[in-house]
């Protein structure tokens, strides 16, 4: 609200304020560029606040325990890097998956434009939550890259880890240039099994916070938590489908042992 004086009466200019909210139109466009050429997996609509979103299933045989995927900023769920291979990957190594479409804003916007619309993707990890339960699955684990582990963390940090078995974050705490992240990531206060992957030519923002991130995984005191460097590997684990995969599954399979 801006006030001015004209030296007879004050004049007041009510500015509007709209609220942040994702590029709907763009995850329409997104969808209907990827959800004919998806060879593996099929495509399901699910729904959340009354929109439905995409989301990719990819069953695995006789699998009780299913992961969750949440891609990394401005991509959706059949993206090339990270998601597709783990999507698939994991699948053929016996855990079904759900790849679920993040919100997304317009191309160029960074770190601080998505902070505001992170609690879109609440009702998303909700709803890919209650697919899976529905569908069968004992165990569920919640696996995120870039962004979406920013709306994973946030999520957990509103919502707690009731609802899921285990953590699974790539690239934790990615920002941009001069963005630091306006929350740390929450993993002192998680009572799951937390893996922190990330590749050896990581953003900075990434290195820097490790230790910090893996003292709040010791202060937390789940003993099958973990922090792995991918050798080789940067952001988008690009060219280390396999080994990001292979990263993943010996870590599931560590687990078995509490599950």
């Amino acid at each position: 609200m801006k006030f001015f004086n004209t030296g007879f009466l004050v004049m007041v200019l009510v500015v509007p304020v709209f609220a942040a909210e994702p590029d709907f139109a763009r995850e329409e466009r997104l969808a209907d560029e990827i959800i004919d050429v998806i060879l593996d997996g099929d495509p399901e609509w699910l729904n959340a606040d009354g929109r439905e979103f995409l989301s990719v299933f990819t069953a695995a045989k006789d699998a009780d325990t299913a992961l969750i995927i949440l891609h990394g900023r401005g991509f959706h769920p059949d993206w090339a890097d990270t998601v597709h291979p783990l999507r698939v990957g994991l699948a053929e190594n016996g855990y079904s998956t759900l790849a679920l479409q993040m919100p997304v804003l317009h191309k160029g916007a960074k770190y601080y434009d998505y902070v505001p619309i992170f609690s879109y993707a609440f009702p998303r990890i909700e709803a890919g939550i209650d697919f899976l339960r529905n569908s069968g699955y004992k165990k569920i684990v919640l696996i995120a890259h870039s962004c979406g582990a920013h709306m994973a963390m946030a999520w957990l940090r509103v919502k707690g880890d009731g609802d899921i078995d285990a953590v699974v974050g790539l690239g934790l705490g990615a920002t941009d240039y001069q963005q630091p992240m306006r929350q740390p990531v929450p993993l002192e206060r998680l009572s799951v099994p937390v893996l922190d992957l990330y590749g050896e030519n990581e953003f900075p923002a990434v290195l820097q916070k490790a230790s910090e991130r893996k003292r709040a995984m010791d202060d937390a005191g789940n003993q099958h938590s973990s922090q792995i460097v991918l050798p080789n590997a940067d952001h988008y684990f690009t060219d280390q489908g396999d080994a990001l995969v292979d990263a993943v599954t010996v870590w599931l399979q560590g687990l078995r042992s509490v599950w």
